[in-house]
C-alpha cells in the first residue's frame, strides 16, 4: 500500500539535513494557529504521532510553566497528523471535543504524544488518547480527544 501525502511527505523531509523542522515549519503553515507554538514533529507513522513545544517565553504563562492552551494545541496538532497519516482512504474524520487535565506543572519542554489502534478507525465517534510528557517523562496533560469519523460521500463520475 503507498503511504499517504502526509506520510510520504515527512518520510521525505525526514532524510534532509534539519528535515523534522523544515516538514514542521512547512505544515504548520498550512494551518496557520499552530506555528504560534513552533512545533517540532519528531516522529510521525502510522496510527502515531510525537510534536515537540520548546519551553520558550511565548508560550508560558504568569508563572512560568508552558501554559496549558500551548500544550492543548501541540496535542491537536498531534492529533492532526496522526489521523492525516493514518484515516483509511474511504474515511474523513473532524474533530469532535477534547477533554483535558492538568496532571503536573508543565516546567521543561513538552512531548506531545498520540498513538491509536488501527481498529479504532470506524464510523462514529474515536476517542483518541493524548498526553503530554515533561523532561523527565512526566504526564503534565492528559486527556482524549474526540473525532467524530464519517465515511466519504462517494464521487459521482
Amino acid at each position: 500500500m503507498m503511504a499517504n501525502y502526509v506520510l510520504s511527505t515527512y518520510q521525505k523531509f525526514s532524510k534532509l539535513p534539519f528535515g523534522q523542522w523544515l516538514f514542521s515549519r512547512y505544515a504548520a503553515r498550512r494551518a496557520p494557529y499552530f506555528t504560534t507554538i513552533s512545533p517540532l514533529v519528531t516522529d510521525l507513522s502510522e496510527n502515531h504521532c510525537e510534536c515537540l513545544i520548546k519551553k520558550r517565553k511565548r508560550v508560558t504563562n504568569h508563572i512560568g510553566t508552558v501554559h496549558v492552551i500551548a500544550i492543548c494545541n501541540g496535542l491537536e496538532l498531534a492529533m492532526g497528523f496522526m489521523a492525516e497519516a493514518s484515516i483509511p482512504k474511504h474515511l474523513r474524520w473532524i474533530p469532535k471535543g477534547m477533554q483535558v487535565d492538568y496532571a503536573a506543572k508543565a516546567e521543561t519542554n513538552i512531548r506531545c504524544v498520540v498513538s491509536v489502534k488501527p481498529e479504532q478507525w470506524q464510523v462514529g465517534d474515536m476517542k483518541v488518547v493524548v498526553n503530554a510528557y515533561d523532561d523527565a517523562n512526566q504526564i503534565v496533560v492528559s486527556g482524549v480527544i474526540t473525532l467524530w469519523i464519517s465515511e466519504k460521500p462517494q464521487s459521482s463520475g
